[in-house]
C-alpha cells in the first residue's frame, strides 16, 4: 500500500510541475517556450510511465483478490451463499426504509 501511495504522490508532484510549466510558458518567447515544451513533454512521459506502473500494481492486486475470493467460494459454497443472501436481505431492508 505504501508503494501505491508513493506513486500517487509522485504523480501529484509531476502534474503540479507540469501545470506550473504550462502557466510559465504562456507569455514566454520562442526559445524559452520550446525548452519549456520539451520539459513538459518529458514530464508527461514520466506521468505515463508512472500510470502504467500503477495500473500494473492495481491489476495485480485485483487479480489476487479475485483468485482468493474464487477459491473461498469454491471451498465454501454454502457459507458463501448464506453470506450473499444476508447481504442481499440487509440491502433490501435499507432500500425499503426510504
Amino acid at each position: 500500500m505504501a508503494r501505491t501511495q508513493d506513486l500517487v504522490d509522485d504523480l501529484r508532484t509531476i502534474l503540479a510541475d507540469t501545470e506550473k510549466l504550462l502557466s510559465d510558458t504562456a507569455d514566454v518567447g520562442n526559445d524559452v517556450g520550446r525548452n519549456a515544451s520539451a520539459r513538459i513533454a518529458a514530464n508527461l512521459d514520466t506521468v505515463r510511465s508512472k500510470l502504467a506502473e500503477t495500473h500494473e500494481l492495481v491489476a495485480g492486486k485485483a487479480d489476487y483478490a479475485y483468485k482468493a475470493t474464487d477459491g473461498y467460494v469454491r471451498a465454501n459454497p454454502w457459507e458463501s451463499l448464506g453470506i450473499a443472501a444476508g447481504i442481499g436481505f440487509l440491502a433490501g431492508l435499507l432500500v425499503c426504509r426510504r
